[in-house]
This record gives C-alpha cells, structure tokens and sequence, in this order.
C-alpha cells in the first residue's frame, strides 16, 4: 500500500504531468486551429507564408536586422515563430498599399498589427528604446 513520502511523491508526479500535458495540448491545439482552411480554403498559415514569400524581394538586410531587434523581446523559444507572423502581417501590408520597397513605415505598422494588444506595452517600450517616435501610429494600437 501507498504511504508516506513516496504516496506524496506520486500524487506529486501526478498533478505535474496532467499540468504538462494540458499546457502542451493547449499550444498544440491553437496550432491546429491556425491550420485550419478558412472559407477561402486557406489558413492563417497558409496566408502567413504567402505574404512573406511574396514580400521576400522588397527586404533589405538593414530591415531584417531592424525585425530581429524588434522580435528580441519575445523569449528565445517563441522567437522564430513570431518574427515569421510579423514578417507576414509586414508583408500583408505591403501588398495592400502597393509598395515597391519596404520602409520603415510599412515595418512598424506591419509590427504593431502583428502584435496581441496583451504586448503593446512591451511593443511601446521596445520602440522607445530604439528611438522611433510612435505618434503618427497611434491609431493602429
């Protein structure tokens, strides 16, 4: 019979991995729903991935470097997937206003659309630190 120690060490051992597999099905299960076609046959993803194949040409080095200054806030982990979402979202803009080179302009209001509203404040204080006035951007936060 379980007692003692080792029947806490267990109950223990319990409660972490249901912890564990509820947190990893949750991220799996928004990745799923991202996958999922939309009425126009194509998800979140798909869209994602043809706005920054689409887009690829119009970046220079110098805006790339300026992305990965912008995503390094996000933590390490989650890093890759979110300069993809906010290349996507710079890309989705540039398309729609017709744009033959990016500027930054089209990169902060592409960064800011891609950011949850949940990180405004990071986002804000991230461009306050790079010296990019944000007044004329308001209207998009």
């Amino acid at each position: 019979m379980l007692e003692g120690w080792f029947l806490v060490f267990i109950l223990f051992w319990v409660v972490v991995l249901i912890a564990l597999f509820a947190i990893g099905g949750f991220f799996m299960f928004r990745k799923f729903l991202k996958r999922l076609p939309k009425e126009d046959g194509k998800s979140d993803m798909d869209w994602e991935e043809y706005y920054v194949e689409k887009t690829k040409s119009l970046w220079t080095e110098e805006q790339k470097a300026l992305l990965d200054e912008l995503v390094s806030p996000v933590p390490e982990l989650f890093r890759d997937v979110a300069r993809h979402k906010i290349a996507g979202k710079i890309g989705e803009v540039a398309l729609k206003e017709n744009v033959k080179r990016l500027n930054l302009d089209i990169i902060i209001k592409g960064y800011i659309l891609a950011t949850p509203k949940r990180d405004h404040k990071f986002l804000r204080k991230k461009m306050n630190e790079l010296n990019i006035d944000i007044t004329p951007y308001e209207h998009f936060f």
